[in-house]
């Protein structure tokens, strides 16, 4: 919001403080409830105290939100003690071996000395587990509203290069609350947070004790300045002039000086193709190996044969979490492009994760020089956000995201595709790009391996003959649906997740990849005002 005149941002820290200090104590009520069936979370009545000191609506939002940051915090314990039973399980195997033996493919640790602070290690993790256990059992996690890293970092203001004054504004703004959801027939899709399509005049309806600020009628309070979407600009017209759901967020950026106010909603179901869809109407894929400073990307016909040129985009992750999230997003809209301009049904990807690896650390992937760079480069490899973002994105493209089973696809993808490919382009070809093309072929229900005798790329200069091409029908598996939210923790190590999203799995091999499981992200498009994060 350009232009916000000094009237405007106090009335908008008054409206997000008493707002703010509400809703933590709203919060504090949620957590003390603890784990009870959505019916007995006492939301009904929670609205109704808050209603007396805002608006309906308002109180709809705080709660809302309580709820939705409980069940995040409940998940999180979840995934945290999944994490320290793998590592306190792997320590305990290695701890049974007596130093410099090994017991099948179990090795004991070197030396004495390591294995004296490996005991230390692991009692340090039993105690971490029962702390945990003991919040999950109780329904009450930790929660800091404003961030645990940003509270912390008040004893260390030396370290943050912060000073107390400085630290005081950006805590306040991040525990502002200023979130109106939208409603479907509401003036411009929202009543408590408007905005005008035609001038882009924004105004907002004041919590009862601060209606003596209001500036327009009923209760409303109109800022001076007016705002302008730029992303996804025409979407929002489109909801805005038919009256249909638009939720707002106003945010503070002590930092830059800045008011932020971003747009979303929910998207409309989009068809998505299902596998067997893909198969009967000839459709391409394209496949995708990840790695750590890199997308590998091919596009294959229906029968699995390599089209066109190799692609590569590059994926340098440095910097900050904004600055990152941005490059990875790029590197992405990069990657729809190409599926869109060879026409391609869906994208294939590894079900790929290191859940694993990482919470053991060096009891797994190495040690010394050669392991920690190696451990270095897994951390760096973002498993997780490239799913999680590839499916949000291709979602509002209409493309299907088959996750395939990532066993041998880099030693396949070289040993048979690698040369082949090389034959029939100019491009450099990489064993990732092979990887690439083995990945879309069992996305495409294809065996990653060539047969033998399979027709060379220069038929006319070869003098061996194809054998064995019957025509091999794919078999797919799987099934592939609009998004929806994930579902609640269940009872064992790890969170369970709702099925029905459009991640299409082909588990035709034995799944290297347990334990690793991606946050569904939640679908919504957004009008940015130009904020980076």
């Amino acid at each position: 919001m350009k232009n916000l005149t000094v009237a405007d941002a106090t009335v908008l820290a008054q409206v997000g403080e008493h707002l703010g200090r509400h809703q933590r104590a709203d919060l504090v009520a949620r957590v003390r409830i603890g784990s009870v069936p959505a019916k007995q979370t006492e939301r009904a009545g929670r609205k109704k105290a808050l209603t007396a000191v805002s608006s309906s609506r308002w109180a709809g939002a705080m709660t809302r939100v309580s709820d939705d940051q409980y069940q995040l915090s409940v998940r999180c314990l979840f995934d945290e003690r999944a994490a320290l039973r793998r590592a306190i399980r792997m320590i305990g195997k290695r701890l049974a071996v007596p130093c410099g033996q090994r017991d099948g493919r179990t090795r004991g640790y070197s030396n004495q000395e390591e294995r004296f602070q490996k005991q230390r290690r692991l009692q340090a993790l039993e105690v971490r587990l029962g702390a945990v256990e003991a919040r999950i059992d109780a329904g009450r996690p930790a929660i800091v509203v404003g961030g645990r890293r940003l509270a912390m970092s008040r004893h260390n203001l030396a370290d943050a290069q912060l000073t107390p004054e400085r630290w005081r504004e950006r805590w306040e703004a991040e525990r502002l609350f200023l979130t109106a959801d939208g409603e479907s027939g509401a003036p411009h899709g929202n009543y408590t947070i408007s905005v005008a399509p035609e001038t882009g005049e924004v105004s907002i309806v004041l919590p009862e004790p601060l209606r003596h600020l209001a500036n327009a009628p009923r209760g409303r309070y109109r800022l001076g300045c007016a705002v302008s979407f730029h992303h996804r600009r025409g979407e929002w017209l489109d909801r805005v002039c038919a009256n249909r759901a638009v939720r707002y967020d106003i945010a503070h950026d002590p930092v830059r000086g800045r008011w932020y106010l971003d747009a979303s909603w929910s998207t409309d179901v989009a068809a998505l193709p299902t596998p067997e869809e893909i198969q009967a109407l000839d459709g391409r894929m394209l496949g995708v190996d990840l790695n750590a400073d890199h997308l590998a990307a091919y596009v294959l016909d229906p029968h699995g044969n390599p089209v066109g040129e190799p692609h590569t985009i590059g994926l340098e992750l440095t910097g900050t979490t904004a600055t990152r999230d941005g490059r990875l997003r790029a590197a992405i809209s990069e990657l729809i492009g190409i599926a869109k301009e060879y026409h391609c049904a869906g994208i294939a990807i590894e079900d790929l994760g290191f859940g694993d690896s990482r919470a053991v650390g060096r009891e797994t992937m190495g040690r010394g020089k050669r392991g920690k760079a190696f451990r270095r480069t897994v951390a760096g490899i973002p498993a997780a956000k490239f799913r999680e973002r590839l499916r949000g994105m291709a979602y509002q493209q209409g493309l299907a995201v088959i996750a395939v089973d990532p066993a041998y696809t880099s030693i396949w993808g070289q040993r048979h595709w690698k040369a082949p490919v090389q034959q029939q382009t100019k491009t450099i070809v990489t064993r990732h790009h092979g990887a690439a093309v083995a990945i879309g072929r069992r996305g495409l229900g294809h065996r990653i391996r060539r047969r033998p005798g399979v027709t060379p790329a220069h038929q006319r200069m070869s003098a061996g003959r194809a054998t064995g091409q019957t025509v091999s029908l794919p078999r797919p598996r799987g099934t592939a649906s609009p998004p929806r939210i994930t579902g609640t923790p269940n009872g064992g190590e790890e969170t369970c997740w709702s099925r029905g999203d459009q991640l299409a799995l082909f588990p035709g091999l034995e799944d290297r990849s347990r334990g690793h499981r991606i946050t569904d992200p939640v679908h919504c498009g957004s009008a940015s005002t130009g904020r980076q994060r």
